[in-house]
């Protein structure tokens, strides 16, 4: 597929249909608090549907509580396999990498602070950092997994964003497009796809082709059940490169919005940083994974560990070298990880499970092993220069 700037575009008017009518209807008949009071008691698959529920969501639950029919399962397996390979790591390049690159675009961050999310950091990784757990379990897609539900509920949250947003007149829709349109949600998809294999491969980490391949092809299914048009989304690797870069370099740009959203978070991960003397450490990491250009946009502050932080590709190179040649250390490498991932999501949730709810107002196993690790996997190249 190719992506230009004509055909981006085109998706910055568009939606979700499905779940921009549902939220209508809900408002329109004075039905959202019954649902989000309901929905609470929904939180698994498999689950029986409460009596009450109204008609239009009930519907929408129905159409949406199941993946593509096209998924691949040996994909998918292999996906999961990579995400506990790499868990520690991958939540690092989703705090550190993907969440400023979605601060330095400055509509992004405009959105964020008029939704409130810029008061409420903690709350947005809690709920990105649940949500990709429950999607790497086993059998997420299976009876009793709570993943299918939290999709439908984020694709309906999106889906009040942008019913509030229009209908208050918050947002420049001749100038911005609608609000969380298309291009964004793909965008988005982005962030938390390629964008953290790029990260994973500035950290030094060790990855399979075969694996990154599968990383991306999971989040290609979760975007089609968040409403994301699969005719348009990158289909593999090589198309998520040029569609991110051309999507990145259109909007990058500092913002006052972009910068306070940068200062919560590295407030938020030096609270949860035991001591103060690594607390620099927070705004190094940043800079090195997202470069010096965003960073300063994003008015991340310069510190003596910016260069010591670049050691870290050395040291975890060397882990991955342990992983690589010994069953033993990569089943203790694996386990650390996941226990370490467990603290930090505790950290950020508190220890409550996070909901997902329409707000009434913008408030404050297949038999699959793991991949070899040969043919180490390279970053498609740069598509857009500046």
């Amino acid at each position: 597929m190719t992506y230009t700037e004509q055909s981006l575009d085109a998706l910055r008017t568009a939606g979700d249909e499905l779940a921009d009518a549902t939220v209508a209807t809900l408002f329109e008949r004075g039905e959202v608090g019954t649902f989000n009071t309901l929905m609470r008691y929904v939180s698994t698959v498999g689950a029986p549907l409460p009596d009450g529920l109204p008609e239009v969501a009930r519907e929408y639950l129905h159409r949406t509580g199941a993946p593509p029919s096209w998924v691949d399962w040996e994909e998918m397996e292999r996906a999961r396999m990579f995400f506990i390979d790499n868990n520690v790591h991958i939540s690092t390049a989703l705090s550190f990498a993907a969440m400023p690159a979605c601060y330095v675009l400055p509509h992004v961050a405009r959105l964020l602070s008029a939704t409130h999310s810029l008061k409420y950091p903690s709350k947005r990784m809690a709920e990105t950092g649940q949500f990709t757990v429950h999607l790497m379990q086993p059998g997420a897609f299976e009876a009793g997994s709570r993943f299918i539900p939290a999709a439908q509920k984020v694709r309906l949250l999106h889906a009040s964003i942008r019913h509030h947003l229009r209908r208050e007149g918050r947002w420049d829709t001749e100038s911005l497009g609608t609000p969380i349109c298309q291009e964004d949600m793909i965008g988005g998809q982005m962030m938390f796809s390629i964008q953290v294999l790029d990260a994973l491969h500035r950290l030094g980490i060790h990855m399979s082709t075969e694996g990154a391949e599968s990383y991306y092809y999971a989040w290609r299914v979760v975007g089609a059940m968040l409403g994301v048009d699969q005719d348009h989304a990158p289909a593999d690797l090589q198309q998520a490169r040029r569609f991110s870069d051309l999507y990145m370099t259109r909007y990058m740009g500092p913002s006052e919005e972009g910068a306070h959203l940068t200062r919560r978070l590295i407030d938020l991960y030096e609270e949860v940083v035991p001591g103060t003397l690594f607390d620099p450490v927070v705004g190094a990491l940043i800079r090195y994974l997202i470069g010096d250009t965003c960073a300063d946009w994003l008015q991340v502050p310069r510190t003596p560990w910016d260069t010591a932080v670049k050691a870290a590709p050395a040291l975890l190179g060397i882990l991955e070298s342990i992983e690589d040649r010994s069953p033993l250390g990569a089943w203790a490498l694996d386990r650390l990880g996941h226990f370490t991932t467990l603290l930090e999501l505790s950290s950020l949730t508190r220890g409550r499970v996070m909901h997902y709810a329409i707000p009434e107002e913008l408030k404050k196993d297949y038999g699959v092993t793991s991949a070899a690790r040969t043919a180490r996997w390279t970053p498609p190249a740069p598509t857009v220069t500046t």
